[in-house]
């Protein structure tokens, strides 16, 4: 690692959870981010912090002037512009070496798994239902971990799903089938404290480390199949575990034995 890079991540490195072998392992991982809102964007900053070698930036949204109540990503002069263009400008500027894609693109069923081709994690911070069971199922067949977080008024949810393992839950076993469809709620309708927004995005971003670091590094298992679940009213952590569905469409017809 060049000088300039050990300085950069020296507080990570003598981390003893981490250290040197752990940082290398964050600058060889590539991580594909869906959805660049209220989670994406503060997640995107703390992963780029950490020194992911590849970040793929997949939105079609463009930035509104509601977004920069809690997406921090953006400032007033983004607004119209594409939000995967924006954040990929400002990953640029924030760490050249980083390298990074964005892609403008609705994520669907059909293009799903080519989205995600090549990644060793994917962290979905989408806003509907319809898109994140399209990204399980992609990474359930592609055999890659998937972080899937939401945020709504004082309320988050961060899970990691592993549906591609033995007796490890997809997010389809948490959620089932029912939200294929897109009709979810919005915050536009219930509203989101902004600071919120963040707390679930740098937990994502948190649990995504922990992932890509459990090869090498102590910070303790990746938590497959565990669902934390953050109120920002109380405020608290609670951790409940997914049991895996047998009868699942997006995981059940791998076997429990791998």
């Amino acid at each position: 690692m060049p000088p300039d890079r050990l300085e950069r991540f020296a507080r990570h490195i003598v981390l003893p959870e981490v250290g040197g072998a752990g940082q290398a392992k964050l600058a060889y991982s590539h991580v594909v981010l869906v959805g660049l809102g209220g989670i994406g964007s503060p997640a995107l900053q703390y992963l780029a912090g950490a020194g992911i070698g590849k970040l793929t930036l997949i939105d079609d949204d463009r930035v509104d002037a509601s977004n920069l109540q809690r997406q921090t990503l953006f400032t007033e002069a983004d607004i119209g512009h594409l939000k995967a263009e924006r954040a990929e400008a400002w990953l640029e500027a924030f760490d050249p070496t980083i390298a990074v894609q964005a892609v403008v693109i609705r994520v669907e069923a059909a293009n799903a798994v080519a989205l995600i081709a090549g990644a060793d994690l994917v962290l979905d911070g989408c806003d509907n239902f319809a898109t994140r069971l399209a990204v399980s199922d992609a990474c359930v067949a592609a055999g890659i971990p998937l972080l899937s977080a939401a945020v709504g008024r004082f309320q988050g949810q961060v899970g990691a799903f592993a549906g591609h393992l033995p007796d490890e839950a997809c997010y389809r076993c948490f959620v089932g089938d029912a939200f294929d469809a897109e009709d979810c709620d919005t915050c536009a309708e219930d509203g989101m404290l902004g600071a919120m927004a963040g707390w679930t995005g740098t937990f994502a971003a948190l649990q995504a480390i922990r992932a890509l670091l459990a090869p090498v590094g102590a910070m303790g298992d990746p938590q497959w199949s565990k669902l934390h679940v953050l109120d920002g009213l109380t405020p608290g952590l609670r951790t409940m575990r997914i049991a895996r569905d047998p009868e699942c469409r997006g995981c059940g017809a791998i076997s429990p034995a791998g």
